[in-house]
C-alpha cells in the first residue's frame, strides 16, 4: 500500500508488501477465517498470495484516492474511503479462489455478500498498520557538535542565482521543487521524495506532504481550525499538516 509520508513510492510500495505478508503469515497461523484448512503450509498458499494482490491493489487505489483526498488533512475519511474502494471489488477475487483453493467448487453466486465483511476487516487492519508505520514527519539533523560536518547534497543542486544562499524551505509542485531561500525562489525539476535524503546536514523536518522547513527560517506559529502554519524568514507561510504536527511539537518545533 502506497499510504505514507516521506520517503520514496517505491520504499512504501515495498513496505505495504511486507506488511501485507506479516499479516498473512499471522492469518494462517492463527487459522483465522479459514481455520478448517488442513494445514499451516495449506493455510499459508492460500494466504500469502491474496495478501500480495491485495498489496498491489491497495497501492494502485491509494495512488487513486490520494489524488481525490487531502490525506493529511482528513486521514480518517482517507483510511474509510480506501477500505471500502479496496474491499469491494477484492472480496470478488476472494470469493472465486477460495472454493478451490481448498479442494471445493467455486461458491455459489448467493455467498458473495459473506466475504465483504472479512475482506474488509482484512483491509482496515491493514490500512490502520501502513498509516501509523509511515506516519512520522521526516527530519534531518545538522552534525553533532563537535563531528565533522558532511558536504549537504542538495546545495549542489541549487540553481546559480541561489548558490550559496541559505534555504528556508523546498516545497513540492507537481513534478518540481520550489526552493525558497534569503535570495529568492526557483525551481529545479525533482521528486521532494529524493530531496528529503539530499537536505540530511540541515536542520529541518517535513511539515506537510508538500513542504520541508528549515527549522531556523521559522519565526512565527499561528493556529487554528485544528492545524497551525509556520511564518518563515520572507514571509514565506508554510502548512503543518495534522499528520505531522504531533512528531513536530514533540521535537520542540512549537
Amino acid at each position: 500500500m502506497r499510504i505514507g509520508g516521506g520517503g520514496k513510492p517505491e520504499a512504501g510500495f515495498v513496505r505495504g508488501l511486507l506488511i501485507a505478508l506479516g499479516v498473512g503469515v499471522f492469518l494462517a497461523v492463527s487459522g483465522a477465517f479459514v481455520g478448517g484448512a488442513p494445514s499451516v503450509g495449506h493455510r499459508l498458499l492460500y494466504w500469502l498470495p491474496l495478501m500480495v494482490a491485495g498489496g498491489v491493489w491497495g497501492h494502485v487505489c491509494s495512488r487513486l484516492i490520494d489524488r481525490l483526498l487531502d490525506f493529511d488533512e482528513r486521514p480518517w475519511v482517507s483510511v474509510g474511503v480506501l477500505s471500502v474502494v479496496m474491499a469491494v471489488p477484492f472480496s470478488v477475487v476472494v470469493w472465486a479462489v477460495t472454493g478451490p483453493v481448498f479442494g471445493q467448487p467455486v461458491y455459489p453466486l448467493r455467498a458473495l455478500p459473506g466475504f465483504l465483511i472479512p475482506v474488509l476487516l482484512v483491509t482496515v487492519a491493514l490500512t490502520l498498520i501502513n498509516v501509523f508505520v509511515a506516519r512520522q514527519a521526516v527530519q534531518t539533523h545538522a552534525p553533532a557538535e563537535g563531528a565533522a560536518a558532511r558536504p549537504v547534497r542538495f546545495l549542489d543542486r541549487l540553481p546559480p542565482k541561489l548558490r550559496g544562499a541559505n534555504i528556508h524551505a523546498v516545497e513540492s509542485e507537481d513534478h518540481y521543487l520550489r526552493i525558497h531561500t534569503d535570495r529568492g525562489s526557483d525551481l529545479i525539476l525533482m521528486r521532494l521524495s529524493d530531496a528529503l535524503s539530499e537536505l540530511e546536514g540541515l536542520e529541518g523536518a517535513q511539515t506537510h506532504r508538500s513542504w520541508w522547513v528549515a527549522r531556523d527560517a521559522v519565526r512565527d506559529v499561528a493556529r487554528g481550525e485544528g492545524r497551525a502554519t509556520f511564518t518563515l524568514d520572507g514571509g514565506v507561510e508554510v502548512p503543518v499538516s495534522r499528520r505531522y504536527a504531533k512528531a513536530l511539537r514533540d521535537a520542540g518545533w512549537y
